[in-house]
C-alpha cells in the first residue's frame, strides 16, 4: 500500500465501471490537450492504453480525445490538484484530483479530512518518491529482475494476483512501457505517482479506521488517485 491505495475487493456496485470510466475520460481529456494522436503524444498513449484495458467503448474513447483536443466544439477545463495530509494515526496521504471547480473540491476534501488532518503543500510529499509506476503481468516464467534491468526500470516489487509493479524515473515511463513486452511482461497500467519512503504499519481497529477514511476519500467524484504511506 506504499504506492497507490486500492479499495479492498467487495461486491461490484452497479456504477463501479461508470466511475472508472469517468476517471479515465478525465485523464484522456487532459492528455489530449497536447495533441489528439496517441503515436505523437506519450501521455495520451498511456491514457488510451488504460482505457482499452478497462474495456471502454470506442465511441466514448474517441469522444474524450476530441473533447480534450478541442476538436468537438465543447470546452471543459479540468485542473489537476494535489492535497496532502494525514489519515487517522498519522498515516501520510497524498490525494490527486482532477476538477473543473477548485473551490468546490478543496471545500469538500477539507470535510473528508475531518477525521485526519489536511496539511499544506509539501507537508507530507517530502516523505514520498515521485516516480513512474507500471503494473505488468508475466508471460510464462519471465524474470521481473531481468526485465527491470533490460527495460530500464529503477526497481520492482510484487503486486496483486501475480503481477509485478515496476518503478521508473518520471521521464522513462513511456520508454519502459514500450520495452517490457519485449521481455515477457504485459503492461496492465502505467502512471506517474507517489511511493511512500517510510510506510506506517497498522493492524486491527486502527487499520480499519484508516481504510474507512481512505475509502471515503477515494469515493469522491473529483479524486483520481490516493497515495498512502501504509504498509501492506
Amino acid at each position: 500500500m506504499g504506492a497507490q491505495w486500492k479499495a479492498r475487493p467487495k461486491e461490484i456496485a452497479a456504477n463501479a465501471k461508470g466511475k472508472i470510466f469517468g476517471k479515465l475520460v478525465k485523464e484522456i481529456m487532459i492528455a489530449a490537450r497536447n495533441g489528439a494522436d496517441p503515436d505523437m503524444n506519450p501521455k495520451l498513449r498511456l491514457a488510451v492504453h488504460q482505457a482499452k484495458k478497462a474495456s471502454m467503448p470506442k465511441d466514448t474513447l474517441e469522444r474524450a480525445i476530441k473533447k480534450g483536443a478541442g476538436l468537438s466544439g465543447e470546452s471543459v477545463n479540468y485542473e489537476r490538484t494535489l492535497y496532502e495530509g494525514f489519515a487517522p494515526h498519522r498515516v501520510p496521504v497524498i490525494v490527486e484530483c482532477l476538477t473543473d471547480n477548485v473551490n468546490r473540491t478543496v471545500a469538500e476534501i477539507r470535510v473528508l479530512f475531518r477525521k485526519g488532518q489536511l496539511g499544506t503543500s509539501g507537508s507530507v510529499s517530502w516523505d514520498f518518491d515521485h516516480l513512474g509506476m507500471i503494473e505488468a503481468t508475466p508471460e510464462g516464467d519471465a524474470d521481473p529482475e531481468l526485465a527491470a534491468i533490460e527495460a530500464g526500470a529503477q526497481d520492482f516489487e510484487p503486486a496483486e494476483d501475480g503481477a509485478t509493479l515496476f518503478y521508473t524515473e518520471l521521464t522513462d515511463l513511456d520508454a519502459v512501457c514500450r520495452a517490457l513486452p519485449e521481455h515477457g511482461f504485459t503492461v496492465q497500467s502505467a502512471q506517474l505517482g507517489y511511493k511512500a519512503k517510510n510506510p506506517v504499519n497498522l493492524t486491527g481497529a486502527e487499520l480499519e479506521e484508516v481504510e474507512a477514511f481512505l475509502e471515503a476519500i477515494d469515493g469522491h467524484d473529483d479524486v483520481q488517485n490516493v497515495y498512502v504511506g501504509l504498509s501492506s
